[in-house]
């Protein structure tokens, strides 16, 4: 597979489908999460809804340098210089310790923190320090294993992965109800239970994704040498990792920003909302492996100065996402109650679910175009744009348009599930204005001659 001279849609579809696949598991494997918090109380569900944003933070830092050692490597691969890529992986693999190091110690000092100025309270807060602080004690497994993952992209493997996020669903489904409440030998651990089910499966996806990486051409030839600390090379990663970190961490700043909003109608609306998000995210699965495919491509297409396969790939990667999301809005506009009431058998807790999905429904097309162009502006070393999109869609058009609607015009949580697609349609339609001019000027300097 050359990617930077075989056709564009069969390059998407080789791998953005392994990327989906895998990404279908990865949120099963939520959904098993969310089905026995579920089982445990209301408050079991609200504390893992409540956790999600501070396990975001781990999420954002391990994505952000997982997006800029994809884009380097990409990079420096279609530029002909593997000795480039190999340099850049193992110093990747150096800022993998240092943030695991800074993740474990922030998270277990800030957790209750974070969890406060969400207003979880009592009992609730109890369960998601319980959750969260085994998790944050594990967070370096869930760094390296995007790293490692990384270095299979930038080459265009998506399939490891996917096995990796296989094995772990069929894990974690036995993992979960057996650390929950014991047996066989093990004490019943409750909420903390389904924490170390995870880290066991992110240990095992680790040593999988590592050894299909000592396989790879790149480690085969790597020294000492390549590990020791280069500025110029770290730099480089610093300039790409930390606004798309950063540009995640807004992510993690929206739910904050969300959860709080609807956390004052009660413990229902926040579970209801947590549900329906995971729904949300299963039916975006398809576009999102879209994302791998554009990072890719498009990163090493740039280290080739292809520029003509850059605007290509992002075209054909619109047009595959929006001719999937566009029915999904619709199945999920019918199918919003059922959906929900998988997960929980309480009438206000679906009912508040089903109503942000019904919301929801018109946004699934606007998450194709914001993404697919935040990966494409990734893919061309211009991270520091997402961050500022970011920046308003998660931060600040929210806290102006909450207070509005679920405020002043006391709409509630209706209020908020407004002002999410607002907001969302808003950025989306932005972003997509400024990939347009990005690639056009590209194509304006294509040595191609195209």
């Amino acid at each position: 597979m050359n990617l930077t001279s075989d056709p564009i849609p069969k390059l998407v579809r080789s791998i953005a489908i392994p990327a989906s696949v895998g990404m279908f598991f990865q949120t099963m494997y939520n959904f098993v999460d969310t089905y026995w918090a579920g089982r445990v109380s209301t408050e079991g569900l609200a504390a893992l809804t409540f956790s999600f944003p501070v396990f975001f933070v781990v999420i954002a830092v391990g994505s952000g340098l997982g997006q800029a050692t994809t884009a380097l490597l990409g990079n420096a691969l279609g530029s002909g210089h593997p000795e480039r890529a190999r340099q850049f992986f193992c110093q990747a693999l150096l800022l993998c310790g240092i943030g695991t190091v800074a993740l474990t110690i922030a998270g277990l000092l800030g957790s209750r923190w974070l969890f406060e100025i969400q207003n979880a309270k009592g009992v609730t807060l109890d369960l998601a320090l319980q959750y969260m602080n085994v998790i944050m004690a594990g967070s370096g497994f869930f760094l390296l294993q995007t790293v490692l993952n990384a270095e299979l992209n930038a080459r265009g493997n998506t399939k490891v992965y996917r096995n990796a996020l296989i094995a772990c669903f069929v894990l974690n489904c036995i993992l979960d109800p057996w650390m929950l409440y014991g047996g066989w030998g093990m004490p019943a651990l409750g909420m903390a239970g389904l924490a170390w089910a995870t880290i066991v499966c992110q240990v095992a996806t680790c040593l999988y994704l590592m050894r299909h990486v000592a396989r790879g051409p790149l480690w085969k030839e790597v020294s000492k040498v390549h590990f020791r600390p280069a500025a110029k090379e770290i730099g480089q990663l610093l300039t790409q990792a930390v606004p798309a970190g950063f540009n995640m961490l807004t992510v993690a700043a929206g739910i904050f920003v969300i959860q709080s909003f609807v956390a004052r109608y009660g413990d229902a609306p926040v579970a209801g909302y947590g549900i329906a998000t995971r729904v949300e995210q299963m039916l975006l699965l398809p576009a999102m492996g879209l994302n791998y495919a554009v990072l890719t491509l498009v990163a090493q297409n740039f280290g080739a100065q292809r520029f003509d396969r850059i605007r290509q790939t992002w075209h054909t990667t619109l047009r595959y996402g929006l001719g999937m999301m566009v029915p999904a809005g619709l199945v999920l506009w019918f199918t919003r109650h059922q959906l929900v009431s998988i997960f929980s058998n309480e009438p206000t807790v679906i009912g508040h679910g089903s109503d942000y999905l019904g919301m929801a429904s018109f946004t699934m097309a606007a998450y194709v175009i914001l993404f697919q162009t935040v990966f494409l502006l990734q893919g061309l070393k211009q991270a520091s744009i997402s961050l500022w999109v970011g920046l308003y869609r998660q931060i600040v058009a929210p806290l102006c348009v909450f207070p509005l609607l679920a405020v002043a015009l006391d709409w509630k949580q209706w209020g908020v599930w407004w002002g999410i697609t607002m907001v969302t349609w808003s950025a989306a339609l932005a972003t997509f204005a400024i990939g347009r001019r990005r690639t056009s000027r590209l194509l304006s300097t294509d040595p191609q001659g195209t």
